[in-house]
């Protein structure tokens, strides 16, 4: 979360700063007519190019970037699990379901559910990959809303200019307007490029990386409630959980407790 904020901020730093050190002044560069075009341009063909559900889970995603960040803890989920296949191995399967109110991830909790409630293996693997390949989807959506406005920003910049440009011409005989208007219109096309290149697309692309890190988890979740319900060794389970976390730090144990299962 401290990364995402020092990020907008040492962007937004570098633009402004370098423009105060090059003898602008700031005021120059605060224009409410420009942020009306621009933003409000932005947000409204951002709107139309996205559904009500990815707009709004887009809005949350940027509440989740700057106020949560990445909470994503593969350890102590694999630990979890892990608790879970020794409980399984030791009191059965049917034991779980004490334990099951204490799970927070959604996902863990409903699928070790249909454990207890004896899915076939065939069945419940099938179901979670499709909730993956959803999940991956959704995510995928959510990121490239800010990627959509990333794309509309530098285009709305322009038409800001042109906005701008129009209120010159018409004003030529008016010297006093003339600085308004030109203002106007660099300052718009700042905003578009600025916010684009600094705030929209680095957060669509952070919100995919997030998304993407949603469903390895859900793969290391799926990958340990499917050794539970065959009855591996609680080792084994965690050994795989951590491989494909990208931990090999257990691999010599794990291949020794393998050979014994």
């Amino acid at each position: 979360m401290i990364l995402n904020w020092i990020g907008v901020l040492l962007g937004a730093f570098a633009v402004f700063g370098g423009a105060i050190l090059e003898g602008l002044h700031i005021e120059a560069l605060i224009q409410p007519t420009a942020a009306i075009i621009v933003f409000g341009g932005t947000i409204g063909a951002t709107m139309l190019a996205s559904t009500t559900a990815e707009f709004s889970a887009a809005i949350k995603g940027v509440l989740n970037i700057f106020l949560k960040g990445d909470k994503h803890d593969s350890a102590n989920l694999i630990k979890e699990i892990v608790d879970m296949a020794n409980i399984a191995r030791k009191e059965g399967i049917l034991a779980l379901e004490k334990n099951m109110a204490n799970i927070k991830n959604p996902f863990l909790s409903s699928n070790l559910r249909k454990v207890v409630d004896g899915y076939d293996p065939n069945v419940l693997r099938e179901m979670m990959e499709e909730k993956i390949f959803k999940t991956e989807q959704t995510n995928n959506a959510i990121g490239k809303v800010w990627e959509t406005a990333g794309g509309f920003a530098p285009t709305i910049g322009i038409i800001g200019a042109v906005l701008g440009l129009i209120h010159v011409m018409q004003n030529l005989n008016d010297p006093t307007k003339l600085g308004a208007g030109i203002a106007v219109a660099f300052v718009a096309t700042v905003y578009g490029v600025g916010s684009a290149n600094i705030l929209f697309i680095p957060m669509g692309n952070k919100l995919k990386k997030l998304g993407l890190n949603e469903v390895h988890e859900m793969e290391i979740i799926m990958q340990g409630i499917l050794g539970i319900q065959a009855g591996l060794n609680p080792r084994v389970i965690e050994d795989k959980m951590n491989n494909l976390a990208g931990d090999h730090g257990h691999s010599e144990g794990g291949e020794g407790e393998k050979k014994a299962a």
